[in-house]
C-alpha cells in the first residue's frame, strides 16, 4: 500500500468520526437555534462539513457574544454548532493522547474528574496532611489573573504539535489532518466579526482581565469551548509537572486556574509562591492574582470549588445556596400562575418536568455536602405550595411526582 493511499483511507475514515463529533456535540445542545437549523439537513450538512475539513477549506464561523450574570458577571462568546462539531471532532483526537499525561489531581473537564472529585481530593489533602486533624497543616490557593485571556495562542499550538509528533503512534487521524484543525480553532480571533447579542452597556463593570475585547494580540480563547477547556489543562500541565516534580508538593490539585496546596510548613508554601510566579511568567507568560492569595491554617476551612471545607465536614458553598433559593424561588413563583392540575395539557406537563429536574440537579449537587437542614427546608416548602404534584422522599435527596 502507498504513502498516497494510506492517506487517502485515512481522509475517507474521517467522515465516520464527524458523525460521533456530531453526535456528542448535539446532547443537550438540541434546542439552541443553530443546532436546530443545522438538524432540518444534519446529513447533508455534516457530508458538506466533511469535505470543507477535507480539502482544507474550512473556516469558523462568527461566533454570537454576549454577557450572563449568573452565576458571575462573565462575557461568553458562542461558536455555530457546526464548529461545536469541528471542536468535538479535535477533542476526540487529542483527548486520549493528552489525558494520561495530566496529573491525577487536574480536575476540570476529565472523565470521572470535576468539581465534586475536586472537592473530596482537597479534603483527603487536609486528613492526610493533618494525621486526622492532629497535626498542623495550611492551605494555600492561589488563581491566574484573567487566565484564559492571557493564552498565548503560538504557544499553546507548539505544546501541542511538539507532544502529537512524538505520539503519532496514539493518532487516529492524519497529522496533517489536526494540525490545521487546531491552526484554525487556536487561531481563530472570536471577536472579529462577532455578532453582539447584548447591549453595549452590558460589558460595564466587567474587568478587562476578563474580556476577550481587551486581550493582547496573539492571546485569549473563549471560556466555553469544549476545546478550550482542553487546551486549558495542557496549558498549565507543564506547570502542574513543575509543582509536582521540581517544588514536589504532595498535596496538590487544580481545577482550571483554581490551585490548592496542602502541607505541614508554612513557610515552605509562602516560599513557593514566589518561585510558582516566576515559573508562570517565565515558561506561559502569565501572572498570579495578587488578590486572590490564600494561605491560612486547616482549621479556618478553606472555599474551594463551591463547597467550604472545614474539619471533619463539608458545607455547601455560599454560591450554590444563592443559586438554588433564587433559581427555585423564581420558578416557585412562576408555577403559582398555572393551574398545576391541568395535567392533561402538554406545556403544563413540561413545566413541572422542567421545573422537577432544577431542583433535584441541585439537590444532587447538595447532598454531596452536609446540606441536610437546607435540602429538608426547602423540599417542604415546595411540598407545601404543591401538594398534589410533588412529595419528597425521606432523606430530602429527590423530590418525586405525587
Amino acid at each position: 500500500m502507498t504513502i498516497k493511499h494510506i492517506q487517502i483511507t485515512r481522509d475517507y475514515s474521517l467522515i465516520e468520526d464527524v458523525f460521533q463529533a456530531y453526535y456528542d456535540a448535539r446532547q443537550n445542545k438540541r434546542n439552541s437555534s443553530t443546532s436546530l437549523l443545522f438538524e432540518l439537513e444534519y446529513e447533508k450538512n455534516l457530508v458538506k462539513l466533511f469535505w470543507e475539513i477535507s480539502d482544507r477549506r474550512y473556516c469558523p464561523s462568527p461566533y454570537s457574544t454576549f454577557i450572563i450574570e449568573n452565576p458571575v458577571k462573565r462575557e461568553v462568546f458562542a461558536s455555530e454548532f457546526r464548529d461545536r462539531i469541528v471542536h468535538h471532532l479535535i477533542f476526540n483526537y487529542l483527548n486520549p493522547i493528552f489525558d494520561p499525561l495530566f496529573i491525577n489531581d487536574s480536575y476540570s473537564c476529565r472523565i470521572n474528574k470535576g468539581t465534586l472529585y475536586g472537592v473530596k481530593r482537597a479534603d483527603y489533602f487536609i486528613k492526610s496532611c493533618s494525621e486526622n486533624y492532629k497535626k498542623d497543616a495550611y492551605i494555600m490557593k492561589l488563581d491566574i489573573e484573567g487566565y484564559f485571556m492571557s493564552i498565548d495562542r503560538m504557544l499553546l499550538f507548539e505544546m501541542i504539535k511538539k507532544q502529537i509528533i512524538k505520539r503519532q503512534d496514539k493518532l487516529t487521524c492524519g497529522l496533517g489532518l489536526i494540525l490545521f484543525l487546531l491552526e484554525k480553532v487556536i487561531f481563530c480571533d472570536p471577536t472579529k466579526n462577532c455578532v453582539i447579542k447584548s447591549d453595549r452597556e452590558a460589558w460595564q463593570g466587567l474587568p478587562k482581565s476578563k474580556s476577550l475585547f481587551f486581550s493582547k494580540p496573539g492571546k485569549g480563547l473563549p471560556i466555553g469551548n469544549l476545546t478550550s477547556q482542553l487546551f486549558a489543562n495542557i496549558y498549565l500541565n507543564e506547570m502542574d509537572q513543575f509543582v509536582k516534580r521540581e517544588l514536589k508538593f504532595k498535596y496538590y490539585g487544580r481545577y482550571v486556574d483554581d490551585m490548592i496546596f496542602v502541607d505541614n510548613n508554612k513557610e515552605r508554601l509562602l516560599s513557593a509562591i514566589s518561585e510558582i510566579r516566576e515559573y508562570l511568567a517565565d515558561s506561559l507568560s502569565l501572572k498570579l492574582h495578587p488578590k486572590k492569595i490564600y494561605l491560612q491554617h486547616y482549621s479556618k476551612g478553606v472555599n474551594f470549588l463551591g463547597a467550604y471545607i472545614k474539619p471533619y465536614r463539608i458545607l455547601a458553598g455560599k454560591r450554590i445556596k444563592r443559586n438554588f433559593y433564587n433559581r427555585v424561588f423564581e420558578e416557585m413563583h412562576a408555577l403559582s400562575n398555572i393551574d398545576l392540575t391541568i395535567r392533561n395539557c402538554k406545556d403544563t406537563d413540561k413545566i413541572i418536568v422542567k421545573f422537577r429536574q432544577l431542583v433535584n440537579s441541585y439537590l444532587s449537587v447538595l447532598r454531596q455536602s452536609n446540606s441536610y437542614v437546607i435540602r429538608k427546608g426547602m423540599v417542604e416548602l415546595i411540598v407545601d405550595n404543591f401538594k398534589d404534584t410533588f412529595v419528597d422522599d425521606n432523606d430530602f435527596e429527590v423530590l418525586k411526582f405525587f
